[in-house]
């Protein structure tokens, strides 16, 4: 394979973040900034998405739903493979270091599967299509773009889409809303 078809690969070099967002975790950035090298189209949600938007205790790994067109699923599928992502088995309080080899492909990542993914020392977990969750296309829409470095612009989810997408990574199932009427005697 020539070098100069093969994708950029995941770099710690120095970000300066903008000033609000000196907070963030410089492996975050590096996996946002790696991700825009690769020209994945996406929008974050999770904890990195809840740091963007303020929340300065959250840590965790950078969720994002992907645009579900194939030629960005192909892009995100070819990053994943040059950097070697692994499958992270233990995904709890305690994650560590177990992973298990995984070739990533757009036709996995339009599945409804939650993909959580090690690549050497990054954590990114790819949010997958389960029932009652919000479409890319409605995400977007809510969503606001932030520029979080020189070159490193993203799309951040609503902070109700974030604890949509947080409810289904600690439940497994879409929040219901139930509407009960009692009559008064």
């Amino acid at each position: 394979m020539l070098l100069r078809h093969r994708a950029p690969g995941i770099e710690a070099r120095p970000t300066t973040p903008a000033s609000t967002f000196r907070h963030l975790d410089p492996s975050s950035l590096a996996v946002l900034r790696w991700l825009t090298e690769n020209r994945a189209d996406f929008v974050l949600v999770g904890p990195v998405a809840r740091a963007i938007r303020g929340d300065g205790s959250a840590r965790g790994p950078v969720a994002l739903v992907p645009a579900p067109y194939g030629r960005n699923l192909d892009r995100l599928a070819r990053a994943l493979c040059s950097a070697h992502a692994r499958l992270r088995v233990d995904v709890g309080e305690g994650a560590g270091a177990d992973t298990i080899p995984v070739k990533m492909s757009a036709e996995k990542l339009v599945r409804s599967e939650r993909w959580t993914l090690r690549c050497g020392v990054y954590d990114i977990d790819i949010e997958g299509r389960p029932p009652g969750v919000p479409r890319y296309q409605e995400l977007l829409y809510e969503a606001a773009r932030f520029e979080l470095a020189p070159e490193v612009t993203v799309e951040v989810g609503s902070p109700e889409d974030i604890e949509h997408y947080d409810h289904v990574r600690r439940t497994g199932v879409s929040p219901e809303i139930k509407i009960t009427r009692t009559h008064s005697s």
